[in-house]
C-alpha cells in the first residue's frame, strides 16, 4: 500500500512511479491520495508505462487506485 495523502501536485504520481519500478510483476499496488490530481492522470500513466489500472474510486474523501504491475 502506498499512502500519498497530503501530497499535492505531481508528488503522488512520482511516488507511484517509484513504487511500481520495484520488482514484482503481477503484484497489485493500492495507492491512496487526498489530492484530486491523480484522478485524471493515473489512467494515462498506467497506459503509457504498461501497468494496468484495475480500479479507481473515492472513499471518505480519499482517492483509491488499484494498479497491477507489468
Amino acid at each position: 500500500m502506498l499512502h500519498t495523502r497530503g501530497l499535492n501536485s505531481l508528488l503522488p504520481m512520482l511516488r507511484t512511479s517509484k513504487a511500481l519500478n520495484r520488482p514484482g510483476s503481477g503484484d497489485v499496488l493500492e495507492v491512496t491520495a487526498s489530492d484530486p490530481g491523480p484522478v485524471k492522470d493515473m489512467a494515462s500513466f498506467c497506459e503509457q508505462t504498461g501497468h494496468r489500472l484495475l480500479s479507481s474510486g473515492e472513499v471518505d474523501n480519499t482517492f483509491v487506485f488499484m494498479i497491477e504491475r507489468r
